[in-house]
């Protein structure tokens, strides 16, 4: 770690952590805009994970003194030190189980890190397109290293899960352009590239198809066969390991599944109420099919791109000067089609540190070519404006006043995934989603993420359906019953539904934070406003708590409580 002394302060730790962070994983430095590391890739190996783990303690050893330095206890030192903390001890403790060594998932995995940076590499010289061609090339030693983790974890008696291998290996397939009418994704991103590379260009294309063809097929032949009959879910201490990682608290997973149904019992309620708006005597399911063929729709590919790009501008000339005061740079924000082959559900990537890529939202069409309003206007607003993005890029606006780690490679999912479903509940309160229509589509995302806090936990921990459900009270989840459960109360297609509960299969505990989150930041604003009273300032409120940087859910509601 270059530039620390015995002086140095814990948001210096932390921002030379960022950099030694960096020299591991140059997809973080993608991620972030470091042109340094556009042709490089990690080493998804157990050597490189080991590497990884050894940075992480060195990092905890400068941490502890730099705690004991004068200025050391000011608030955002404070909260740089307890951040980095918390997640390096977090991250350790996977490191330590051997999670590494059996990461598998429909999105969450080396392999699809390895394609989404691609997605956000500039290409609009010939040297963006040399870097693209050089970490191509890359691609066979990194997948090979992730490889290798995977068999080492068989070797350790460490098995991942069959549902996500299988889904995975179908992703690989048509990544490689497999069983559809073009070529493979990565030929397709380099097809604009310059004449003169086109040869280049194409080899290193060829070899990355190769690496991801390869790797599916030992996903296939041997993987998936020595973990046939191996239990999707995780069990209870697994869960609680992940849960620490993805919401920076160690949860009460009782009271935690408790409060899912409670919410699930309310947002019932109000859905039933709505859906009666719009056809009277239809349960709010049957209405959501109705909408879906016969409501208000988007039709075409480039226009719903363009409809979205719409829904945020508008959404941020509205909460501008109101309720947000945003920089010019967090006021860009792009829509984009996702890539084909992913998981069903939009996302969204942040911009670069300097903006020179702005943040993004995606929408995987599905192979779908229409699309219903209902079901696009809260999402928008939770991945967009006010949600990620805001969030998100004001971190990086302001990371000069905290430190680079929490703006950036720092974040806890829950925190950003709370305030993303917090920004949908203040367009509802805000007037945003008075329509029938968008207001049920609003409601049924907010019951998916209920749902999600009760089969999430209910199929990793194996807990018991309380006697009073109407859906198999009194048996024990499993997989095949949480989606049962979930395609029963959500107006999303069926291959969404199956993506999902395999997303939840393969990222145990990441998604509880949505709704968890979310009620932390109510919580937070519920109690700095009893403080203020009448002086309250809900806009100041957004600004301030916006600012902070990251910070996971033990300390996210002591800091916004006192805002």
């Amino acid at each position: 770690m270059s530039n620390l002394t015995s002086t140095s302060l814990p948001r210096e730790v932390a921002d030379a952590y960022v950099d030694d962070l960096i020299e591991l994983d140059p997809l973080l430095g993608t991620y972030l805009g470091v042109a340094s590391a556009a042709r490089r890739l990690p080493d998804f190996s157990p050597a490189g994970a080991d590497r990884l783990a050894a940075l992480n303690r060195r990092t905890l050893e400068r941490l502890a003194a730099a705690e004991a330095v004068d200025g050391a206890g000011s608030g955002v030192e404070r909260r740089c030190a307890r951040l980095l903390r918390e997640r390096l001890t977090a991250d350790l403790a996977v490191h330590a189980a051997g999670e590494h060594l059996r990461t598998v998932s429909n999105l969450n995995s080396p392999a699809h890190s390895v394609r989404e940076a691609f997605t956000l590499m500039p290409t609009e010289t010939p040297e963006h397109f040399a870097d693209l061609a050089a970490r191509l090339r890359g691609v066979p030693a990194a997948l090979e290293g992730y490889r290798a983790s995977l068999a080492e974890g068989l070797s350790r008696g460490l098995p991942g899960g069959p549902r996500q291998v299988e889904t995975m290996v179908v992703q690989f397939g048509e990544w490689a352009g497999e069983g559809g009418e073009g070529g493979s994704w990565f030929a397709e991103l380099v097809a604009e590239g310059p004449q003169d590379m086109r040869a280049e260009l194409d080899a290193a294309a060829a070899d990355a198809t190769a690496a991801y063809a390869a790797l599916r097929d030992w996903l296939r032949d041997v993987y998936a066969p020595a973990v046939a009959g191996t239990p999707d879910a995780v069990g209870r201490e697994r869960y609680a390991t992940f849960s620490r990682m993805w919401n920076g608290t160690d949860l009460d997973l009782d009271e935690a599944y408790a409060y899912g149904w409670s919410e699930y019992h309310r947002l019932h309620a109000e859905m039933v109420a709505e859906a009666a708006k719009i056809l009277p005597g239809k349960d709010p399911w049957e209405v959501l099919a109705h909408l879906d063929a016969h409501g208000q729709a988007v039709e075409g590919v480039d226009e719903v791109r363009e409809w979205l790009q719409a829904l945020m501008d508008e959404a941020i000339e509205g909460l501008d000067g109101t309720h947000f005061d945003l920089a010019d740079r967090v006021k860009k924000v792009e829509a984009r089609i996702a890539p084909p082959g992913g998981a069903a559900a939009p996302y969204y990537t942040a911009p670069s540190e300097d903006f020179t890529r702005p943040g993004r939202t995606w929408l995987p069409t599905m192979g779908r070519t229409r699309f219903p309003v209902f079901d696009l206007v809260s999402t928008w607003y939770h991945e967009g404006v006010p949600g990620h993005h805001l969030q998100l890029a004001q971190w990086a606006h302001v990371a000069g006043d905290l430190s680079r780690y929490q703006a950036t490679a720092g974040l806890v999912s829950s925190n950003a995934e709370g305030w993303a479903l917090y920004a949908e509940r203040l367009m509802d309160e805000l007037g945003f989603l008075s329509d029938p229509e968008r207001r049920l589509g609003y409601l049924d995302a907010q019951m998916m993420r209920a749902v999600r806090v009760i089969i999430d936990i209910g199929m990793h921990a194996e807990l018991e359906i309380p006697s009073d459900s109407p859906f198999h009270p009194g048996e024990r989840w499993t997989p095949e019953l949480g989606q049962e459960f979930f395609g029963r109360h959500s107006g999303r297609p069926a291959a969404f539904v199956e993506s999902e509960i395999v997303r939840y299969l393969g990222m145990p505990g990441q998604a509880i934070g949505y709704k968890l989150g979310e009620r932390a930041w109510l919580l937070g604003r519920e109690a700095a406003r009893a403080a203020h009273g009448d002086a309250f300032d809900l806009k100041a409120w957004h600004m301030a708590a916006l600012s902070q940087g990251s910070l996971g859910l033990d300390d996210l509601l002591a800091e916004i409580s006192a805002l």
